[in-house]
């Protein structure tokens, strides 16, 4: 199974699809990590808050091991937290997330959340760049930001992020947001890609297309995040279950069927309640 990728603009690729690993700790998170690299994943999503950087380093470390991948197939993404964006703080924690993971380089690195209040979200964007620099990071992006974040992030450093990870899924399509990253060359991440609590595998449009297809309701909101452009980072400890939610290569929704399960968004479609300008993440 071979999935597409996208090429982030600094001239990175990075898989269409990754594995997010939240709340994956112990011994029972490495062994699904590991179960997800076996099924096929190459990208891992993981945070200092997640407190399971250890677990995700130590399981891409033994599946390299045994030399099914190299380690330029396998990406590995963590995230800073708010309680690290002073620029001394936040290299120090890229350090120690490097030192955690057990790995030559953190892949990928993004600010988890703005934190606008405390207002040192320049700041930890210029530790990435840095981090960057120093070669502790080979690319770097935020999660959480909006429009204006982005403008003033960029405004402030002249380096426009590779990717911006959000909360994105048929009741919160993010349209405009996706609109301004195509603008400025951003991947958009999805995280929730599947609607969580809120799935809308019993809406008409999402059942018509499975029962077309042939395939699941979930492997039909995975697709349209492809079909989109957005990279979705679907979770699940079961390997059944990370297999179906990564065989969504062999097929494509129709543009009308795109266009209808966006049309799902709504005013109440987030599931977190944590807005970019209000939510301080620690």
């Amino acid at each position: 199974m071979t999935l597409p990728t996208l090429t982030l603009n600094d001239g990175f690729t990075i898989p269409a699809l990754g594995f997010g690993t939240y709340p994956l700790v112990g011994d029972e998170g490495r062994i699904a990590v590991r179960s997800a690299l076996k099924t096929g994943y190459r990208l891992l999503d993981s945070a200092v808050n997640y407190e399971n950087e250890g677990v995700v380093g130590l399981a891409a470390r033994e599946y390299l091991a045994r030399g099914k991948a190299s380690r330029s197939d396998v990406t590995v993404q963590t995230k800073l937290p708010g309680r690290h964006h002073a620029f001394d703080r936040a290299i120090a924690s890229g350090y120690e997330s490097l030192a955690r993971l057990g790995l030559d380089r953190i892949d990928i690195m993004l600010i988890h959340w703005p934190n606008p209040s405390a207002g040192l979200y320049k700041e930890a964007w210029r530790a990435l760049i840095e981090l960057r620099e120093r070669g502790v990071v080979r690319s770097i992006g935020v999660s959480n930001f909006n429009e204006r974040l982005l403008d003033e992030v960029i405004a402030d450093s002249g380096v426009v992020p590779a990717i911006n990870q959000v909360e994105l899924h048929p009741y919160f399509p993010q349209t405009s947001l996706m609109d301004k990253h195509a603008e400025l060359g951003i991947v958009t991440q999805a995280w929730s890609p599947l609607g969580k609590r809120k799935a809308p595998y019993a809406e008409p449009v999402v059942v018509a297309a499975a029962e077309r297809l042939g395939v699941t309701p979930a492997q039909v909101v995975l697709r349209w995040h492809l079909d989109r452009g957005s990279l979705p980072l679907p979770k699940s400890a079961t390997p059944a279950r990370q297999a179906e939610n990564l065989a969504v290569d062999a097929f494509s929704l129709l543009p009308e069927e795109v266009e209808a399960i966006t049309a799902l968004g709504r005013p109440d479609g987030r599931l977190f309640g944590g807005d970019p300008e209000t939510h301080e993440e620690m």
